[in-house]
């Protein structure tokens, strides 16, 4: 599995900024120029999110696949929302 760029959250931490974001835009108390901000900041972590989820589901399907039992698995690499 390739590893996640030191810079990049982990999809938990993705997620509460995400929803840290929301809860502010929804109190309105965020002046437009930072509501913009905010929002591309969330679209970047919301495609983070999806990114690793669709990463978490093809593990899952190749882990399915191992119909033998054995314990030997592909190698698995992971999409970057960034390409």
């Amino acid at each position: 599995m390739t590893a996640r760029k030191a810079s990049e959250p982990s999809y938990e931490e993705a997620l509460e900024q995400l929803e840290s974001i929301v809860t502010k835009m929804e109190d309105g108390d965020v002046p437009l120029a930072e509501v913009l901000t905010q929002f591309e900041q969330g679209t970047k972590l919301l495609k983070h999110c999806e990114s690793r989820l669709q990463d978490a589901e093809l593990r899952i399907e190749q882990l399915k696949r191992n119909k033998d039992g054995s314990d030997s698995f592909e190698p698995f690499e992971t999409t970057d929302p960034e390409d």
